[in-house]
């Protein structure tokens, strides 16, 4: 599955989900954030996302990118303190994900 991943192969919206835990795994949400905004279509990429996650992901997800936007106005300190709480969150509840891409993979013919 994550060979997919790493082709461009993965299936929408299992590739962004995975790119979204990797990210977040690597340097949480404000890394994803400016990541995906420097290489692709940011607003896409959480479309996609608030398809396949959870309800509280996707709260998280917003309070998240809320945060992010006010970091890029220049209050980091406001920022810092939510990124780390919807980090938190995120780690908390990791294996929900883990769950999601499991399934996914239980699909794939490999």
């Amino acid at each position: 599955m994550w060979k997919l991943w790493e082709i461009d192969k993965a299936d929408y919206p299992y590739a962004q989900l995975m790119t979204y835990n990797s990210q977040v795994l690597n340097g949480g949400h404000d890394q994803y954030f400016t990541n995906i905004e420097n290489t692709g279509n940011l607003q896409e990429e959480m479309s996609a996302l608030k398809q396949i996650l959870p309800e509280n992901f996707i709260n998280n997800l917003e309070k998240a990118y809320e945060a992010y936007l006010v970091s890029e106005k220049g209050d980091f300190e406001v920022a810092e303190e939510v990124l780390e709480q919807c980090d938190d969150f995120f780690f908390e509840y990791l294996d929900d994900i883990t769950q999601i891409l499991e399934e996914y993979a239980a699909t794939l013919d490999l």
